[in-house]
């Protein structure tokens, strides 16, 4: 399962949201949450972010650990990557998405991530942790690589909270033969191959040049 969330990672609002990933796991959960994001930003922020996840997921009732891979040498740190890889729960929260995808594409914590989500793990992120999911990461004048773990998508988290000339500019980057998933905060885009769902409080717009239409809570979202 793959969950793109648009904002409000580890904070009391995304409870429910959260409690409906859990229920996705087969057997016990064991959350990782990873901090990588933030990786630049030092180590207050840092260890912001993991506290921070650590108390909700406690909070939550399950086993949770969050792992400093925070650069290219500990997202290729053996100790590290193996804590991943027994997880069955990631998650991915905010900062850099640049930064995230450069430390991350290519390393052993990403190989780690893939093999938990081919096992039916919960790979979960959080702004630009949901960013560097889709083909590319809007950006100007330039969108730069993601891992195109959703073909053909740019993703914008945040979306209810951009103003208007922002979110034009950003359907003339995604062009013709792209889709813009904007997902707005305390929101989730949630699903697999065999499709996905809203789940949270606000929505998800799909726009492409066949439509523009807002998802909410409970609805199936589709845009291939």
């Amino acid at each position: 399962m793959l969950a793109l969330v648009g904002s409000g990672e580890y904070l009391p609002p995304m409870e429910a949201v959260d409690r409906y990933l859990l229920g996705l796991l087969n057997g016990k959960a064991h959350v990782v949450c990873l901090p990588t994001a933030a990786g630049t930003e030092g180590a207050g922020r840092i260890n912001y972010w993991s506290e921070l996840g650590e108390t909700h997921f406690t909070r939550l009732g399950v086993e949770v650990e969050s792992l400093p891979v925070i650069d290219p040498p500990s997202a290729n740190q053996t100790e590290l990557v193996e804590k991943i890889r027994r997880s069955n729960f990631i998650y991915l929260s905010g900062g850099k998405p640049d930064y995230l995808y450069r430390t991350l594409n290519c390393s052993l914590a990403w190989e780690a991530i893939m093999e938990v989500y081919k096992k039916g793990g919960v790979v979960a992120g959080c702004s630009a942790g949901a960013m560097i999911m889709g083909e590319r990461i809007p950006g100007f004048p330039h969108s730069k690589p993601a891992f195109g773990m959703l073909p053909g998508t740019i993703i914008m988290p945040h979306f209810d909270e951009l103003p208007s000339g922002i979110v034009k500019a950003l359907h003339l980057l995604v062009g013709d033969e792209q889709t813009l998933l904007g997902i707005e905060v305390n929101t989730a885009l949630v699903g697999s191959d065999d499709g996905y769902q809203v789940i949270g409080s606000g929505g998800v717009v799909i726009w492409n040049q066949r439509e523009k239409k807002r998802y909410t809570q409970g609805q199936n979202v589709s845009w291939f």
